[in-house]
């Protein structure tokens, strides 16, 4: 069981080294610890490495992402939620790229496989909202959907949302084939 000011340091140094990654990317694991009020043996407690610290970022990340999903269906039709959802997707594919030279191949890949269900259930839950509303295609498939979005986070970012919106277009049953 993990102490609450044990919790507390943790959410603090995440919170810290988010705003300062988004600042710079070289930031110093001291100057995170000291954004985040706490000693650097407290920091290197929680976060051995500058990549445990990246890869807990991501992770969280994606959980917040993932659990959005129900909030965007409630408020908007499936494939508006899709669009904003796929959006932020897209965004946190950059900066983990954009973060990409600190993390070595093996944490590029454990990324890839502690995430990837997360993101294939809500894309799943997204696409199943538009297929149940008939506004989806009942053919489409969540991982082709991400190997799309894939390329999107690759490209200019001016250039996303029109390329998301061919790919949306491509999954509305009321654009017909």
């Amino acid at each position: 069981m993990v102490r609450a000011d044990a919790r507390e340091n943790r959410a603090r140094i995440l919170a810290a080294a988010r705003e300062a990654f988004a600042e710079d990317d070289d930031t110093s694991m001291n100057q995170i610890a000291q954004r985040a009020g706490v000693g650097p043996g407290t920091l290197y407690r929680n976060y051995p490495s500058r990549e445990a610290l990246i890869l807990d970022i991501y992770q969280d990340e994606v959980a917040k992402l993932a659990g959005s999903v129900a909030e965007l269906l409630a408020a908007q039709p499936p494939l508006e939620a899709l669009r904003r959802w796929t959006t932020e997707l897209v965004a946190g594919m950059r900066k983990k790229h954009a973060l990409g030279a600190a993390l070595s191949p093996d944490a590029h890949k454990s990324i890839g496989e502690q995430t990837y269900g997360l993101v294939i259930g809500a894309i799943t839950e997204l696409l199943d909202a538009g297929k149940r509303d008939g506004s989806i295609r009942e053919d489409a498939e969540p991982g082709d959907f991400l190997q799309f979005t894939g390329a999107l986070w690759r490209t200019a970012p001016e250039r996303t949302q029109p390329m998301l919106a061919l790919i949306l277009d491509g999954l509305d049953t009321r654009r017909g084939l």
